[in-house]
């Protein structure tokens, strides 16, 4: 095996599980590494974890620290935010080291993350907890950035985009368990904690706000206990380069690849569509809890939880099924069935104010399985010169930020209709770009 698969030869001795797969000169395998395969997909769970717990940490943070829902959406910026800023720092690592290294870093990082909120609980001030998420971030933004491009580039060229589609499967896995952690371990049983706060003095409610507040901490200390061994598991596996070959590419310099990028027409549709979709997927997963708080003042946060649970579980539902219909038909044209009827589902939140509301909003959730990875190998398959394939990719990742504007829009929408549901026509919009894209990707390649 060339070296180049390796980090040097000296170091193949400290490799327990070993790499059975040649790269080929593009940067792709010639097969899949089924345990390599494996545990970089194992990745996706654990940063689905921590975005789902946002969900709850939202719904949590707006009663205890009075915000309004515009506010407590600053959660998902200060969350994606990170994504954004760190991206391309990422490549850059990618591109001087490698994706295992940069994965590493990311694990550290999420860790690190993770320890942060023990002060900040301690300090009980919603700013600190924002810090702390962002710190988490940075962590993910490294993940991310890696595991998605590395994911299409673990085996042969042809099944790159239904690679990744069974990479991004393992997510709801993680979001589940993370709903799961928040409500058991955060939510209390009994009333809401808008109804517990009710006639409370000052004093009573900072009391009452600083134990809710320690309660945040439980699914953390779990979820530090799974990097550790993450990070252990990662330092003794090999990985390959997965780059094109020294001498048959030849390196690009960042300012020559921002250039490739932004006169690449089809890349930045690719971009704008997965700022969008990420934008509408953390809005509807952010809000889903407070819909059904709104249309049912009788539930609490725990009971409202229940419905996050039933979301990532069609979510999954969604992504399996996609990945059974990309056997026999182009994501493209499955993307427009998924978006057309994710439309539909939407207009019927908006429109009709019962609980039935809310088992739309879980459709929605299903019909969101095939677009991040569809979406984000449509769009690096643009990038034909293979020089700047880290950049694209880290760019795409970039695209994430939408997380952090998309549910700020919807929380405005909220506060200025006095409306959960009529806020959900920002992410009806969201929806009808996806659709839009998905028509143009059929048109333009003639699928």
């Amino acid at each position: 095996m060339d070296s180049s698969h390796s980090m040097t030869n000296g170091h193949k001795n400290f490799h327990l599980f070993k790499l059975h797969a040649e790269e080929t000169d593009d940067g792709y395998l010639n097969k899949i590494p089924i345990f390599q395969f494996i545990l970089l997909s194992c990745l996706f769970p654990m940063w689905a974890a921590a975005a789902s717990l946002n969900d709850i940490l939202i719904t949590q943070f707006k009663t205890i620290f009075t915000l309004s829902n515009f506010a407590s959406a600053f959660v998902q910026s200060a969350f994606y935010g990170g994504y954004f800023l760190i991206a391309i720092p990422a490549s850059l690592v990618i591109k001087k080291t490698s994706y295992k290294i940069a994965i590493l870093i990311g694990l550290l990082f999420y860790t690190g993350g993770c320890m942060l909120f023990f002060p900040a609980s301690t300090m009980a001030t919603y700013s600190v907890f924002l810090v702390a998420l962002f710190a988490i971030a940075i962590g993910l933004s490294f993940l991310e950035t890696s595991a998605n491009t590395y994911s299409s580039l673990l085996g042969p060229q042809s099944s790159s985009t239904l690679r990744l589609n069974i990479s991004e499967t393992f997510y709801p896995i993680g979001a589940t368990i993370g709903i799961l952690m928040g409500k058991y371990m955060i939510f209390g049983s009994g009333a809401s904690l808008e109804k517990q706060m009710v006639g409370m003095t000052g004093a009573q409610k900072l009391a009452f706000g600083q134990q809710a507040l320690q309660k945040t901490l439980l699914p953390y200390k779990y979820i530090i206990v799974v990097l550790i061994v993450a990070i252990i598991i990662f330092a003794l596996t090999e990985f390959p380069n997965s780059k094109p070959k020294t001498g048959i590419v030849k390196d690009a310099k960042i300012s020559e690849t921002l250039k490739y990028l932004v006169h690449n027409k089809e890349f930045l549709k690719g971009i704008f569509t997965q700022f969008m979709y990420i934008g509408m997927q953390t809005a509807v997963w952010s809000f889903t809890i407070r819909l059904a708080m709104s249309l049912n003042s009788s539930i609490n946060e725990r009971d409202a939880a229940t419905f996050m649970i039933f979301s990532y579980i069609a979510f999954f539902v969604g992504k399996m099924v996609a990945n059974v219909l990309m056997k026999h038909f182009s994501p493209s044209r499955i993307l427009v069935g998924f978006s057309a009827i994710g439309i539909a589902a939407l207009l019927y939140i908006i429109f009709v104010h019962n609980m039935s509301a809310v088992y739309a909003a879980i459709l929605t959730s299903g019909l969101f399985g095939p677009c991040w990875a569809t979406i984000y190998s449509k769009t690096l398959d643009t990038v034909k010169d293979k020089r700047h394939t880290e950049t694209a990719g880290a760019i795409i990742v970039m695209s994430i930020v939408g997380g952090a504007f998309i549910p700020l829009m919807q929380g405005l929408a909220a506060d200025a209709f006095k409306s959960m549901s009529y806020s959900f026509v920002v992410s009806l919009v969201s929806f009808v770009v996806v659709l839009l894209y998905s028509i143009d990707q059929i048109k333009h390649n003639n699928l």
